[in-house]
């Protein structure tokens, strides 16, 4: 057989790859299972998919018909399911969603990171599969995604969307009016927010022009104390008597709304992180808990996503760790000083770096809040060598923490990290590709992987978190 881009293929498929994509393996030419990867395809479907892109050592497809489908397969709840990227895993049962994930990190520890004989637990999964997100961003476009049905109709496209992109199409957006990610308030909010600012006639960003006022909603709310919820609109530019209309019009709808903020975005990317904050109501921030410990979550601070889920991925991490109380831990990227705090109570000392000005301030305050004397914050950033500096060659740490971006660490990191020479080094991931590649680093700068647990963050996602344990080899 001779595959051609736009074919049509008959495909068993037989396992599922990282990114939640099906895997076909099939005889081409003088190819013995030469793998096909299917888009929204699960183990046990038959299918018929089209030829999307086709390399020398694999294809990629998208389904055109299920023939037989899986028994795994469920109904999804979202209406938006197969249009939004959010949740591609939704139409896969939960416990089958839970195996393939671990199967994934397991793949990625021994393919990627070159690792063999550790011992890998049993990934922790979620209690609710829906309206477990404590943040979701949606962003203001010029342009509407239009469905078949938008197009058949003639309907025009109005120049005002707001919700979640399209896949593939950073031009775009799905203008939803509901997700079963965050508590209904997020929808309510949103759906508010659209019909305030279309009244106005108020214009949305444009990537093409670089023109336009509106350009992200964040809703954030607590899990602990579900009164409390922070509402951050995202501009191009000042405008203090609209904005102040805007939150003025949301307290009075919302009790729960207890602290609205903006931030004024006057550069081209597209990102809710921008130069100046403006406080339209209440404090700022939001406060949410972990194990015991209150935290203040500002409009930009990070704060993971799924609070029930981060407190048993930290209590992993601690597990893992196995600390006397006599320890001095360096906590890489530490964010609000969520794991800082969290390991502060069985260990000597802790010190958190991370780059963001404003989680910094957070992380010390939290501290405070919660009486931790023997934490220390300092603003760094972690693209630059930290090994040399006095308040590491101070405390000389015994154990490092690492949480970092999905990109995973810098190669600086590695280096320092090797250098410190730490005895044990516990590494928290959203990422286990990355994070494979940063360990087979590690180990072959002489540490050893001895044991990793997935934790399930996002449930009917992909992502995946996941905690490894490493230590000096022997």
């Amino acid at each position: 057989m001779k595959l051609k881009k736009g074919n049509i293929v008959e495909l068993s498929i037989s396992s599922l790859a990282f990114e939640g994509k099906g895997i076909a393996k099939i005889n081409v030419e003088n190819k013995n299972n030469y793998v096909i990867f299917v888009e929204g395809a699960y183990p046990g479907d038959y299918v018929k998919a089209q030829l999307t892109k086709i390399k020398s050592s694999y294809a990629e497809s998208k389904i055109k018909e299920i023939i037989k489908a899986s028994e795994n397969r469920v109904q999804p709840k979202c209406k938006y399911f197969n249009l939004c990227g959010g949740c591609k895993l939704q139409d896969l049962s939960y416990e089958k969603q839970l195996e393939y994930k671990q199967m994934q990190v397991k793949d990625a520890l021994e393919r990627i990171g070159n690792q063999k004989n550790f011992e890998l637990h049993t990934i922790i999964g979620a209690d609710d599969q829906y309206y477990y997100r404590n943040k979701m961003e949606y962003s203001f476009l010029d342009k509407k995604w239009l469905d078949a049905e938008d197009l058949s109709s003639g309907k025009p496209n109005d120049n005002f969307a707001v919700g979640l992109h399209i896949p593939g199409f950073y031009d775009k957006v799905l203008d939803i009016d509901e997700c079963h990610l965050q508590k209904p308030i997020s929808a309510e909010i949103l759906n508010f927010t659209r019909s305030y600012f279309k009244e106005k006639k108020i214009s949305c960003f444009s990537p093409k022009t670089k023109e336009g006022y509106l350009r992200h909603l964040v809703v954030k709310t607590s899990f602990y104390f579900p009164e409390q919820t922070l509402v951050n609109i995202v501009v191009s530019y000042k405008n203090e008597v609209l904005l102040k209309e805007y939150a003025s019009a949301l307290i009075e709808k919302f009790q729960q709304i207890t602290t609205i903020v903006c931030n004024i975005n006057t550069k081209i990317s597209q990102t809710s992180i921008s130069e100046e904050e403006i406080i339209l109501y209440g404090k700022g921030y939001i406060d949410d808990k972990i194990g015991g410990y209150i935290f203040r979550i500002s409009a930009n601070s990070f704060f993971q996503n799924n609070t029930k889920q981060a407190e048993r991925l930290y209590q992993t991490a601690l597990d893992f760790a196995e600390l006397k109380g006599n320890e001095t831990i360096l906590d890489l990227y530490s964010g609000i000083g969520t794991i800082s705090l969290f390991f502060s109570k069985e260990s000597k000392k802790v010190i958190g770096l991370e780059g963001i000005p404003q989680a910094i301030e957070d992380a010390i305050y939290n501290a405070k809040t919660n009486d931790v004397s023997n934490c220390e914050f300092y603003e760094f950033n972690l693209y630059d060598r930290f090994a040399k500096c006095d308040f590491i060659k101070k405390n000389n740490p015994d154990i490092i923490i690492l949480d970092p971006p999905r990109a995973g660490l810098h190669p600086n990191n590695i280096k320092d990290i090797l250098n410190i020479n730490p005895i044990k080094i516990v590494y928290v991931s959203c990422n286990p590709t990355t994070q494979a590649r940063d360990i087979k680093a590690l180990c072959d700068g002489g540490y050893k992987l001895i044991k990793a647990r997935p934790v399930d963050m996002f449930p009917n996602t992909w992502h995946i978190e996941n905690v490894c344990l490493l230590t000096k080899g022997i």
